[in-house]
């Protein structure tokens, strides 16, 4: 709107959209815009350089193809949502609002689930272990992803240590005809502070001995039980990961509506003004 000020007959714009709210949320967006571009990025690298299909089948999901899609669908709603800023357009604005709060409502109901059916997560996690302990010798990369978790959560197997005879390389029956024929990785070992170099056939043999005898030489307890416990411990830091990943989505939600509302009463006054500028005190 443009309108005279009373005995100046100076000209001065006004207008209901603040500038600190179009120019956060266009900040907000290009920050989230530029990340989701990396994602992508990564996740593309990660997927032609990997070239064992059946490494990745223990998995439910590829994590190049689950980082590509997350990427993907954040640049889908951070480009409406920063375009939408940048025009002032509330169909796009409209859109990152919708899509925003769908993502969190489904990332809470996701927490709600996982609270409520610990049970079934915990066999779904048991399976994924399950079949990434079967495919351990099939790719490098996810045979390193196991021995750095049996080695950071002091664990060997899925429930035991003889969860090991279910990869071919470790079984224990007399078919298998493998060096490592009732053995556990290295991982499971217990190594010494100061010991310089690592023994990686310290797990030999180790499946067929008792609990009380292989505890002397290796970790007898599964990583299940152990990643439970972690996260019995570590509640607090997860759900402050958790709020820290909500924050910025409900901050987007109320920038957007701010500025949707905002517009809608810029376009008012803008058709008021169309209205009444044939008046005489106009």
């Amino acid at each position: 709107m443009v309108r005279k000020s009373p005995g100046s007959g100076k000209e001065e714009d006004f207008t209901f959209v603040s500038p600190v709210v179009k120019y956060l949320l266009i900040f907000f967006n290009m920050l989230f815009w530029v990340i989701s571009m990396v994602m992508v990025g990564i996740g593309v690298y990660a997927r032609l350089l990997k070239h064992a299909e059946a490494a990745m089948a223990c998995l439910a999901v590829d994590p190049a193809l689950l980082l590509i899609g997350v990427g993907i669908l954040m640049f889908l709603i951070t480009f409406c949502g920063c375009i939408g800023s940048l025009r002032e357009n509330i169909c796009l604005l409209q859109t990152f609002s919708i899509c925003l709060t769908l993502v969190f409502l489904l990332q809470l109901a996701v927490g709600i689930v996982g609270f409520i059916f610990s049970d079934k997560a915990r066999g779904k996690v048991s399976e994924i272990i399950s079949n990434a302990i079967e495919h351990y010798r099939d790719d490098l990369d996810l045979q390193n992803l196991i021995d750095f978790g049996q080695k950071e959560f002091s664990c060997c197997g899925g429930i035991s240590y003889k969860d090991w005879s279910q990869n071919m390389y470790f079984n224990c029956s007399s078919e298998n005809r493998s060096q490592e024929r009732c053995s556990v990785p290295y991982s499971c070992c217990l190594h010494d502070e100061g010991e310089a170099v690592i023994n990686t056939l310290c797990g030999q043999g180790m499946q067929e001995l008792d609990y009380l005898e292989a505890g002397e030489f290796i970790h007898t307890n599964g990583c299940i039980d152990r990643l439970v416990n972690w996260i019995h411990s570590n509640l607090f830091l997860l759900g402050g990961v958790a709020l820290g990943l909500a924050i910025p989505q409900l901050v987007g939600i109320l920038l957007s509506q701010i500025l949707i509302n905002q517009i809608r009463d810029q376009i008012k006054l803008q058709r008021y003004n169309q209205q009444h500028k044939t008046d005489p005190w106009y």
